[in-house]
């Protein structure tokens, strides 16, 4: 198993604060990489799975743009664009909201759900191969538990 010495090609990393911040941005990024391969098949990126998991959420209520921004994994000022991409394939419907015109009620199609329902038996298998095979359940708790540690 390479150090992230080795993976980043760079001589030791002596402080174990800068040492753990960059194994954390690398296995971010290479985990964002490897769920962007996963949904290629299905035509959208991992923040577009993201907002479509949750406007499904939502069990059919519309939220606004400035709701899902605020809610996604990784915060984008590009989320307006994320959204058009997703009314184009179908995956989301938008509408004027009914209380206030400047604002926008998104909510999730029928295609998103189907598209949701095949897209997560991917992830799915996509997580068991990252995580799964390599942490036994106690390991990934504890590794949630000190990532949780970090942002509270």
């Amino acid at each position: 198993m390479p150090t992230i010495e080795e993976l980043i090609k760079t001589k030791p990393i002596k402080d174990p604060y800068a040492r753990a911040m960059l194994n954390i941005i690398f296995t971010g990024s290479w985990i964002v990489s490897n769920a962007n391969q996963s949904l290629k098949p299905f035509g959208i990126t991992e923040p577009q799975y993201n907002v479509l998991r949750i406007l499904r959420g939502q069990n059919g209520e519309a939220m606004n743009l400035f709701e899902i921004q605020n809610r996604m994994l990784q915060r984008m000022s590009n989320v307006s664009r994320l959204i058009d991409k997703l009314v184009d394939k179908g995956f989301v419907e938008r509408t004027e909201c009914k209380e206030n015109r400047r604002m926008v009620d998104i909510r999730i199609t029928q295609q998103g759900l189907t598209l949701l329902i095949d897209a997560e038996a991917t992830m799915q298998q996509n997580m068991e191969s990252i995580i799964a095979s390599k942490l036994t359940k106690e390991q990934a708790a504890q590794l949630a538990d000190w990532l949780d540690a970090m942002h509270s």
